[in-house]
């Protein structure tokens, strides 16, 4: 950290003659100035990213962020009713976590695409961590997971998330979209299944495959069709693409708003079917039923509880929890972090993220959805790429989204009573199955096969393990891929021949000396030294970091070849790292910058040499 100019002076001289009130005024002006110092201008701009799209906003702006909300609100409703469902928790809790995070993110968003709310891969997060657990748990974990990305982004620790590779990424997302797929087919078929792996539910479904449901079947897979059809209408473009007339482009734009309401026109028309079918008698397929009209209470999240079961009342403890919770207060936390970074990144355009600020604002929108009895959730892909489609100009765009969640609470919640589960059920497969990335497979197997190596543990280890535990094991086994490669720097090894015609041998490290490699370096210096024999240069243009460890081992190395008389210097070592190895004084230490330098080093050592034999 930077020091200060600004000293406060404190007289001590006479301890017993100074009253305590003036050394506290000293102290707390000492720390006023400090805190200035840190909320200067620049940092509020940072922290609060509307002070600075908020002053030159326009008309346009406005049209643009409207036109994007609505857009994304009429795609949430649906996606949050279905999200519940994933989450294993009743329909509304969906819907109360996609309204205030959105409202929240406009003032702390640094990214204009990111819509707030709940998402597939998090509502997966949140049921197998939940372990059949009660909506308490689910709102403790989301209140858990903003702790935790709030500590996270105000520690600067953001750069965790570099620590899951692309095919640790790819083979979790992909093995999380097959679950949740799996996760709908129960109410696709209309029978009862459980499960918290990928294998458990459908051992569990085709236990009780005998009770498929004929009509809930139908209707899911003609939905299917239609969202599929729909999504591919959102991408028809008629008339020239250089250069399109009016016509084409307002053609062009009602198919894309059309085909991108998909959902939201779905939902309603089977709402309207299944009204009709409730009027008259029971439906032939399921629907959702009651949904709680009116806005969640603001109040704290549960830090323990009580149950009465069976008569006795159960007292469950903060403590106990956590630990049910177990795993998924980290895990949760990080995975949402990485999807919305991943978002930030798809839609930055080049500009550079600021990673600390979105764990702020992800945790932010987290903490304070606990309190309105939301479960975790995180930027959505699907719905930026809606926002971004629309024309968004800024995070205002929230707020419409925001308001119309609102609205559909307020107003609309008695109608959700007749949207059919096998509905939301096609709503979220027809989502979701295009997070399965088999694109990458073919392109990870040509460019590295460690990688598709990693990639297929990952995916397998999440469907066969809870998925909190595959990922862990994808980012563990990445780690040792790193520290493997750490621990084994290539080294090039050349026989040269200098102007005045010494011959002598260079080696290359192509990385930096850190405690893993040292052991591994000094074996194979020694080994084509001793083999050669001749004066050996170690080329140092690549280490730009070492560490005490490092030290020790090129002490002991300048030793070695100063007991077998054989020439050792180091070629272009940078200060700092210089810095390092002579803090132990290493012997016969010699650095030079310049080629045309080994010829006169060599020819000075061996006067030395010389002179040393003369005087024994």
């Amino acid at each position: 950290m930077a020091g200060s100019n600004n000293f406060t002076e404190i007289d001590d001289t006479h301890p017993s003659h100074t009253p305590y009130s003036h050394k506290i005024k000293a102290v707390c002006s000492l720390a006023k100035k400090k805190l200035n110092g840190v909320w200067t201008k620049k940092t509020l701009y940072k922290r609060f990213p509307i002070l600075r799209w908020m002053p030159p906003y326009k008309t346009d702006d406005a049209i643009g962020d409207l036109l994007a909300g609505v857009t994304v609100g009429l795609t949430v409703i649906p996606q949050a009713l279905a999200y519940a469902n994933i989450a294993g928790l009743p329909t509304q809790y969906g819907l109360y976590g996609s309204f205030l995070g959105c409202l929240l993110y406009i003032f702390l968003g640094s990214c204009k695409d990111v819509p707030v709310g709940p998402t597939a891969v998090a509502a997966l997060l949140t049921f197998q961590s939940l372990g059949g657990k009660g909506i308490e748990h689910a709102i403790l974990l989301c209140f858990l997971t903003g702790v935790v990305q709030i500590l996270m982004g105000l520690f600067g620790l953001g750069f965790l998330i570099d620590f899951v590779s692309g095919p640790v990424s790819s083979g979790f997302t992909s093995a999380a979209a097959l679950i949740i797929v799996t996760s709908q087919m129960k109410d696709l078929l209309g029978i009862e299944a459980s499960g918290n792996t990928f294998v458990d539910t459908w051992k569990s479904l085709f236990h009780d495959i005998h009770h498929v449901r004929l009509w809930d079947t139908i209707l899911g897979v003609i939905c299917i069709v239609i969202l599929l059809l729909l999504r591919m209408v959102a991408q028809i473009n008629i008339g020239r693409t250089e250069a399109p007339t009016k016509s084409d482009r307002i053609i062009n734009k009602s198919l894309w708003v059309f085909g991108t309401s998909r959902n939201a026109i779905l939902v309603v028309l089977c709402g309207i079917i299944g009204y009709m079918f409730c009027r008259n008698g029971e439906p032939p397929f399921l629907v959702i039923g009651t949904v709680p009209q009116g806005l969640p209470d603001f109040k704290l999240p549960p830090f323990g509880f009580s149950k009465e079961i069976n008569g006795t009342t159960v007292v469950t403890t903060f403590v106990q929890m956590i630990s049910d919770l177990g795993s998924g207060i980290i895990v949760v936390p990080l995975v949402g972090i990485l999807e919305n970074i991943s978002i930030c990144k798809a839609f930055a355009n080049g500009k550079p993220i600021d990673p600390t600020q979105e764990l702020i604002a992800i945790g932010t929108a987290n903490l304070l959805n606990s309190f309105v009895q939301s479960f975790p959730g995180t930027g959505s892909l699907s719905r930026s790429a809606v926002n971004n489609a629309s024309g968004v100009r800024t995070p205002l765009g929230g707020l419409y989204t925001g308001v119309l969640v609102i609205l559909a609470l307020l107003f609309f919640t008695p109608y959700f009573y007749y949207i059919p589960k096998a509905t939301l059920a096609a709503v979220i497969i027809a989502a979701v199955v295009f997070m399965v990335e088999v694109k990458v497979v073919k392109p990870m197997w040509r460019s590295k096969k460690s990688d598709f190596f990693l990639g297929i543990v990952t995916f397998v280890s999440c469907l066969v393990l809870p998925l909190e535990q595959g990922i862990l094991i994808g980012i563990g086994i990445n780690l040792v891929y790193v520290l493997y490669h750490a621990a084994r720097p290539k080294i090039s090894v050349e026989k040269l021949f200098s102007r005045g015609g010494t011959e002598y041998l260079l080696l290359t490290p192509d990385r930096c000396l850190i405690f893993p490699s040292t052991d591994y370096v000094r074996n194979l210096v020694t080994k084509h030294s001793i083999r050669q024999g001749i004066p050996v240069v170690i080329d140092c243009s690549h280490i730009y970091g070492a560490d005490y460890t490092a030290a020790t081992v090129i002490e002991s190395i300048t030793s070695d070849f100063a007991s077998r008389d054989q020439p050792l210097l180091f070629y272009n070592l940078k200060p700092s790292v210089s810095s390092v190895f002579e803090g132990l004084s290493p012997k016969d230490f010699v650095v030079f910058y310049n080629h045309d330098e080994v010829d006169e080093l060599l020819k000075n050592r061996s006067c030395i040499k010389k002179q040393m034999e003369i005087m024994d």
